[in-house]
Order: structure tokens, then C-alpha cells, then sequence
């Protein structure tokens, strides 16, 4: 019983001191609130995000401009009644997920192979790789219109789409490779001996354990096609516009943001955040896997 007695105490003892040392951290940290790091902080989240406060505000406001004359709707009833706006989104969307689909297979293919092979030329084909995320858009750009011309390639939604899977494949195989770095390659040698063959260790083990890498790839493409005008600007041909070449000419022509444009961008916003939400328990779900 005295054993007992004393390592009951020993216990207590120890989280009595464990309890102390947390409620020391705690006063520690109520007494440096407003450190100077936190005040940067919350100065760069309010640098941030006034302007999208104020654009969410102001798409709101019955008038056009930035004078307050009350509580409207009316702006998010034109955004609905325009159809250049929703066909310009549909080509977005369309375009967004095919050219994800393609630079996801060809991304995730080249970075399993890269990885799984060893060949002369396989620094190389890393280094090539990621030159479209390297240089300028502008050059992307001028480079592929030139191309597309001196192909005698029309310009139209082909070409944005070619385009946009040319500027996404270095996004899916930088994250597919990072993925396969951690890798545990024992479990194809198991594979191996228990006779399977190439192409079951590629679909039953290979790609199920990159899954991650290339659920984020494809996100990461979706997104980065739906925001892109650069490329787009110049491989857009007549008709083939999308939503940020639409947006772009709706301000050019009254040289202004219409409150149109902060309806649209304040839907893009809430469809953005409900999509993350949507997401974020599905990515939990395969990163566990």
C-alpha cells in the first residue's frame, strides 16, 4: 500500500507540475497579446481582406458607384440575366476540367515514370518539365500563339485548351513527385513476389498511394485554369471567350468595375469557400488512405 501511496503521488506531483508549467505559458502568452508579431499580423489579414470586404459591401449598394443609396439586389439579378457572362463561365469550366483531366494523366504518367525508371536523359526531362512554370506567362503566351500560327491551327477553345494543359503539367508532376518521394518502394518488391504484374502495381498499389498528390494536382489545375488570363489573352480566338477575358472586356468597355463584375466576383468568392469545405474532409479521407 505504501508503493501504491507513493506512485499515486509521484503522479499527481508530476501533473500538478505539468498543470503549473501550462498555466505559466498561458499568463506568459495573456501578457504578450499584442506582441509585435501579432500586430503584423493581423495588419497583413486586414490588408488583405478590406478590399474583398469591400467589394462583398458595395455589390450590395442599389447605385453604381461607390455612393451608398441602400440595400439592392438588383445587380445579382442582371449577373443572372447576362448571358454573355454565363457562357463565357461555361467555356471556363469546361475548359478548366478538361485540361485538369489531361495534365493530371499526363502529369501523374510522366512523374511515375521519372521515378520509376532511370535513364541518360531523366535530369533533363525534370528540368524541361518545369520550365512553363518557370517563365513568364507573357512568354507562354507569344511562344504558343506563334506556334499555333505557324501550324495554321485556328485559334478557339482547342487552343486555350491546349494551352491551359501545357502550363498545368508541371503543377501535377511537381506534386505526384513529391508524393512518390515518400514512397515506400518495399511494397512493390512485395507486389513483385507475390506475382504481380506492371500494370497491377501500377493501378492496385502505385497509383492509389499517389492519390493525394494527384487530387491536389488536379485541384491545383482546375484553379489555376479558371484564373488565368494571361495565356488565354493571346490563344483566345473569336467567340472562345472566357470568364476572366470577359471580365477583363466588361471593365475595358466602361473603364470601370461594373457592380456586376463585384456581384460575379463576390459569387466566385462564396462558391471558392463552399467548394474548400466540401473538399477538405475528402482530401483528409485520401491522404489517410
Amino acid at each position: 500500500m505504501s508503493a501504491l501511496a507513493a506512485i499515486r503521488g509521484l503522479l499527481q506531483a508530476h501533473a500538478r507540475g505539468e498543470h503549473g508549467e501550462a498555466a505559466r505559458h498561458a499568463r506568459r502568452a495573456m501578457r504578450r497579446r499584442f506582441s509585435f508579431s501579432q500586430i503584423v499580423f493581423a495588419a497583413a489579414i486586414a490588408f488583405l481582406f478590406m478590399p474583398i470586404a469591400v467589394l462583398v459591401v458595395y455589390s450590395f449598394n442599389d447605385a453604381a458607384g461607390m455612393r451608398w443609396t441602400g440595400f439592392s439586389l438588383r445587380w445579382y439579378r442582371q449577373m443572372l440575366a447576362t448571358r454573355e457572362l454565363w457562357r463565357a463561365f461555361g467555356n471556363s469550366v469546361a475548359i478548366a476540367a478538361a485540361s485538369a483531366a489531361a495534365a493530371t494523366a499526363i502529369g501523374t504518367a510522366g512523374a511515375i515514370g521519372v521515378s520509376w525508371y532511370r535513364f541518360k536523359l531523366r535530369a533533363y526531362a525534370q528540368t524541361i518539365s518545369f520550365l512553363p512554370m518557370i517563365l513568364p506567362e507573357i512568354i507562354i503566351g507569344v511562344s504558343l500563339l506563334i506556334f499555333f500560327a505557324s501550324v495554321n491551327v485556328p485559334l478557339g477553345l482547342f487552343t486555350i485548351f491546349v494551352a491551359h494543359t501545357t502550363f498545368n503539367l508541371p503543377f501535377v508532376f511537381l506534386m505526384v513527385s513529391a508524393r512518390l518521394d515518400e514512397f515506400d518502394f518495399s511494397i512493390i518488391e512485395a507486389a513483385q513476389d507475390l506475382g504481380a504484374g506492371e500494370a497491377q502495381i501500377l493501378l492496385r498499389v502505385t497509383v492509389p498511394a499517389s492519390m493525394p498528390g494527384i487530387v491536389a494536382g488536379m485541384l491545383t489545375a482546375v484553379t489555376l485554369s479558371l484564373e488565368d488570363f494571361v495565356i488565354t489573352f493571346f490563344v483566345a480566338g473569336p467567340g472562345a471567350s472566357t470568364l476572366p477575358i470577359f471580365i477583363h472586356s466588361a471593365i475595358m468597355r466602361r473603364g470601370r468595375v461594373t457592380p456586376v463584375i463585384s456581384a460575379l466576383s463576390v459569387v466566385m468568392i462564396a462558391g471558392t469557400i463552399i467548394l474548400c469545405f466540401a473538399l477538405r474532409k475528402f482530401l483528409r479521407y485520401i491522404a489517410a488512405k
